[in-house]
């Protein structure tokens, strides 16, 4: 058995293979990768996801209390190494101090998906809600590791999302949410991007229904050139990037072969995709009221986004912070837009562990 520093090691090394310009690197198998099957697991629709199993990875050691765990949650098409870089000696979530349990969400191919399903291949995948990620991931949590309460939950981008729907649904189970570039429901513009970054890939005659024998390679190229080239960044950033813009078009080769090399699955994606859709943390009990949702979160919360996200506006995560009692709406300085919620810029790195690490130690944060 691999000791626990060489799983580590060995982690890192795929990390740094794996390419750094996008966002979605779902089929990453490392040796430190862990499974918690929770059978037959049943969905808000009433349908039923068989033999269901998360992944999940941890960092750091749970202490006697058990009142020093983490849990991190996935963005869409993301995996459990999408916020590696709050994650280590001297970073916000620093495991000396915390015990990170780092989860795959439904459908990234790591946890059970459409891809990887025996029983239920490809379109036959029954749909589900990011509500059903939380559950998903409150089974592993209070059942595997026998937690009771949580110190922080976290997440970036669909990361963030199921992070504030776990204050929703569960509001007295952490002490606090760090989302970072989160929406609290999905308005009519990220629809819009999903469904045509859905499109790029559906439209591709490869596709076939869902039933394809081989990824959809011009789709997901097209699907590459939209999504991640462009969508994910801004104009201005783009212009910062490429004082050549002739330059751009190199970079958007780029992210398109990026997305080929990673393997994503094209129904894994569809089906995420519709998930994020469809999100709002008023579903149920608050007949889709986001607002008197959040009003009810009970954990100190904090919202990190940039301006200009071309994704999740940013001006959907200020108007949530106001519903959320006592809440932070932080604003990282950046032209990277909804990238700048992830590992691309050192400054927008430094600028979120500083800021997440002041968050935790009760540090007091103006709102911007």
């Amino acid at each position: 058995m691999l000791s626990k520093l060489m799983r580590i090691a060995l982690a890192a090394a795929f990390l740094v293979a794996a390419p750094i310009g996008t966002l979605a690197q779902n089929v990453i198998e490392t040796p430190d990768q862990s499974f918690y099957s929770e059978g037959d697991f049943k969905l808000e629709s009433g349908e039923v996801i068989r033999d269901f199993k998360i992944s999940y990875v941890t960092h750091g050691t749970l202490n006697e209390q058990k009142s020093n765990a983490i849990l991190m949650t996935s963005s869409l098409g993301g995996n459990r190494h999408r916020i590696d870089f709050l994650i280590g000696p001297g970073k916000a979530y620093d495991p000396a101090k915390y015990f990170i349990i780092c989860t795959d969400a439904i459908g990234n191919g790591q946890t059970t998906s459409p891809s990887n399903s025996v029983t239920q291949h490809g379109a036959k995948f029954p749909h589900y809600s990011i509500r059903d990620m939380v559950e998903s991931q409150y089974s592993l949590v209070t059942k595997f590791f026998g937690l009771k309460h949580l110190a922080v939950v976290t997440g970036a981008s669909m990361g963030g999302m199921q992070s504030l729907q776990w204050a929703v649904t569960h509001p007295t189970m952490m002490d606090r949410v760090v989302a970072i570039t989160p929406l609290a429901h999905a308005p009519a513009w990220t629809l819009g991007v999903t469904q045509a970054a859905r499109m790029a890939l559906m439209l591709d005659p490869a596709y076939n229904g869902g039933a394809y024998t081989a990824q959809p390679e011009a789709g997901w190229r097209m699907h590459a050139a939209f999504f991640d080239a462009l969508i994910v960044r801004t104009p201005i950033g783009m212009d910062e990037e490429f004082p050549k813009a002739i330059d751009m078009l190199a970079f958007q080769q780029k992210q398109e072969d990026n997305r080929i090399a990673t393997k994503f699955d094209a129904n894994d994606w569809i089906w995420q995709s519709i998930a994020y859709d469809g999100h709002n943390v008023g579903a149920g009990i608050f007949n889709g009221d986001y607002r008197a949702a959040l009003a009810t979160i009970k954990a100190k919360t904090i919202l990190i986004q940039a301006g200009l996200d071309l994704l999740n506006p940013a001006d959907e995560g200020q108007a949530a912070a106001t519903f959320i009692p006592g809440a932070v709406h932080v604003t990282i300085p950046s032209n990277q837009g909804h990238f700048a919620g992830a590992s691309y810029k050192p400054a927008d790195v430094r600028f979120m562990n500083a800021t997440i690490g002041d968050f935790l130690a009760g540090t007091s944060i103006p709102n911007s």
